[in-house]
């Protein structure tokens, strides 16, 4: 971008080349902006002259485009279009919406409902990005207790916050159909899995709390998601908690096994949507939150 460009046309010239166009003459188009049809002749005049080229062709009392009229339309549309959505912004702003949104969401929690709330969302955001960060385990906590997201979907509510239920998840012990241990998938003890590989997920914390969801495993692999950790234990490597969402064909399709461990072999909990502050929790933040209610209830309904 070249910061020392000075603009020789105006908003103003392309608005009333645009109405010209839309009203189908320069008659209609003075009737519709309330201006002199004089007035308007004249700057799409002194446009086409600035630009050295011809934007309208007059036939009677129509006007039509040229070819390079039809170029010219289109991306002068987004010009304007661009310069209203920002003047609607600072609006916007200046009202106390924000700009940014930042949600924090633990990676076991299901992405339709989420993306459906964003749907949503979209059309009355009146401009406001929207960033969601993926955590695991404690990383979701931290950045609630931090200050870093104005929404949380985590499945652990940490000490002095209140959360919205939102679904139920369930994890499951699994293991790929060719490891060793598929043949004995129902009658084992943790002392059996112990001596295997097992993969875990990246904590995404700065001060991990690494022993969650361990079976005193001899050897433990870290991932950074679960998706990888599926492809590992497809591969008969080793086992791993995954969640049922997410490898309900592979156990139909008896890629992966699910183990039945004396103790327990299921873990469920109940995932929930925090907002931390809610009294200053600005209007963007608010909507979004009642929207991912809405999914959320709606897809368990």
């Amino acid at each position: 971008m070249n910061r020392s460009y000075r603009a020789k046309s105006t908003l103003e010239q392309w608005r009333i080349f645009q109405a010209v166009v839309e009203q189908g003459g320069y008659a209609q188009a003075a009737f519709y902006l309330n201006k002199s049809q004089s007035s308007l002749n004249h700057a799409v005049g002194k446009l086409q002259n600035m630009l050295g080229v011809q934007l309208l062709q007059v036939t009677g009392r129509k006007a039509e485009l040229t070819e390079i009229g039809q170029v010219m339309l289109r991306r002068s549309l987004s010009l304007t279009q661009g310069i209203e959505e920002l003047e609607g912004l600072a609006l916007n702003l200046q009202q106390g919406w924000e700009p940014e949104i930042t949600l924090a969401r633990e990676i076991i929690h299901p992405t339709a409902p989420v993306h459906q709330a964003l749907k949503s969302f979209l059309p009355l955001s009146k401009g406001t990005r929207v960033k969601i960060i993926d955590t695991v385990m404690s990383g979701s906590e931290e950045m609630l207790t931090n200050g870093n997201c104005q929404l949380a979907i985590m499945p652990v509510l940490p000490k002095g916050y209140l959360g919205e239920p939102l679904i139920n998840i369930e994890m499951i012990l699994v293991i790929g159909a060719s490891h060793s241990l598929a043949k004995r998938r129902n009658s084992l003890n943790v002392s059996d899995i112990a001596p295997h590989l097992q993969i875990v997920i990246r904590d995404t914390a700065s001060q991990p709390k690494e022993n969650q969801g361990w079976l005193r495993a001899e050897q433990r692999w870290t991932v950074g998601s679960f998706y990888e950790a599926i492809d590992l234990v497809k591969e008969g490597l080793a086992f791993a908690w995954l969640p049922r969402h997410l490898i309900s064909a592979e156990l139909r399709s008896e890629e992966l096994i699910q183990l039945k461990v004396l103790g327990g072999s299921i873990k469920r909990m109940e995932s929930y949507l925090v907002l931390p502050d809610a009294e200053q929790a600005g209007p963007a933040t608010r909507l979004l939150f009642d929207q991912l209610l809405e999914s959320h209830a709606t897809s368990s309904s």
